[in-house]
């Protein structure tokens, strides 16, 4: 990191710029496929299936392709990969990354995750340890031999994951938990097992488990630097506090992160902030302004935790849900200017919310984004997961 002179300071100006040349979204610097995409952005929010594809189709030069190639990518090459990450959130991931973000990431929340089930059992009187062990150890052996499978046809192969435990009996919020939910979901935090193809479209919740790929262990410290350079060369400028927010780490994990790949100072509007080794130069502003409509947790609407440079803070009631997950969004060349949805005859519709600067042009623009995504989109409705005001209204 920097030194005694001056820092240069990047304005909002630019930082809009490199989002959106970097994140693939202004026009001379769509992707060719899925893949580029998900390299650009390091990780595609995966919580809500439906926005995997929303995001890719955004960034394609051709989004016509966007289902047929995604799905290709995630369920055939397995170029990509739907894993646990950051935040212990479910993302989409380039599959050689897969190794950098369960050591960077996914250890500390695996080994909590492990003794909480253990205990959580041990609690309900359900059997105790070696006997999950056994379970898990027949379990991954019987997703081996199917390749994929659904969590009941393991429980066929294995009938000791319908056993049921009492969770938090006596608790206002007491449930019953099935061994498999909770098994598998710990599995997947350790890496051990990945979301496969799902039941029924792509914006189907409903997935099959699939063994996840073999990958090497990797130092801890490593894989963070690793996966703190990629992100901040897509992202950055960044502050301490967003690169702790996207990464669910202690801020002595950032900062040890930060010092490992020679991070440098730069000055912000709001302090001080971080660009990768090597990245400080200026960055020109497309060619030409941009508009974009982004689904619901789109990773670039929720890459950073400091938002205001994209996102005036007036906007967030109309396009954030109760526990700050942002719906779809409208953008104009780097800045968020309202929201979009999908009416249930299939119309795309949306509503300008900031209007400073617009024009025609843009109106022209955005309108041109509504009809792309119509197209490509076709006869699938999409709802998204977790909704919010302006989505809910616009939907009808």
């Amino acid at each position: 990191m920097s030194g005694g002179t001056a820092l240069r300071h990047i304005g909002t100006a630019e930082r809009r710029a490199r989002l959106g040349l970097r994140h693939r979204l202004a026009a001379g610097a769509r992707a060719a496929s899925p893949e580029e995409v998900a390299e650009a952005l390091v990780a595609l929010h995966g919580t809500d299936p439906a926005t995997v594809h929303l995001a890719v189709g955004a960034r394609l030069a051709e989004p016509v392709k966007t289902v047929a190639e995604t799905e290709r990518a995630l369920y055939e090459d397995r170029t990509l990969v739907r894993m646990h990450g950051m935040r212990h959130t479910v993302f989409v991931f380039p599959t050689e990354l897969t190794a950098v973000v369960h050591a960077s990431t996914g250890i500390t929340v695996a080994a909590r995750e492990r003794a909480s089930l253990v205990k959580d059992m041990a609690k309900a009187g359900a059997p105790d340890a070696a006997w999950l062990a056994e379970v898990e150890a027949s379990a991954l052996a019987a997703l081996a031999r199917r390749g994929e499978a659904t969590a009941a046809e393991l429980a066929a192969d294995e009938p000791r994951l319908r056993e049921q435990f009492v969770y938090a009996a006596g608790k206002s919020y007491e449930g019953v938990h099935t061994v498999s939910g909770r098994l598998l979901r710990v599995l997947g935090v350790e890496g051990k097992v990945v979301r496969g193809r799902p039941l029924g479209s792509w914006t189907s919740s409903q997935f099959r488990w699939a063994p996840a790929p073999e990958h090497p262990e990797l130092d801890v410290a490593g894989a963070q630097a690793d996966l703190l350079r990629r992100w901040l060369t897509v992202c950055g400028p960044a502050t301490e506090a967003d690169l702790k927010w996207w990464t669910g780490w202690r801020v002595t994990e950032v900062r040890r992160a930060l010092g490992a790949i020679g991070a440098r100072e730069v000055g912000l509007v709001d302090g001080t902030g971080y660009v990768a080794d090597g990245d400080e130069d200026p960055v020109a502003a497309p060619a030409e302004p941009w508009a974009a409509l982004l689904p619901a947790l789109d990773p670039t609407a929720m890459g950073w935790q400091k938002r205001d440079w994209y996102l005036a803070p007036e906007l967030r009631a109309s396009l954030f849900d109760r526990s700050g997950n942002v719906g779809p969004t409208v953008w104009w060349d780097g800045r968020v200017v309202g929201g979009w949805a999908q009416r249930p005859d299939g119309e795309i519709v949306w509503r300008v919310l900031d209007g400073t600067g617009l024009g025609r042009e843009a109106e022209a623009a955005i309108g041109a984004e509504a009809e792309r995504l119509r197209e490509w989109v076709g006869q699938t409705r999409v709802t998204p997961r977790f909704r919010t005001p302006l989505e809910r209204e616009l939907a009808g």
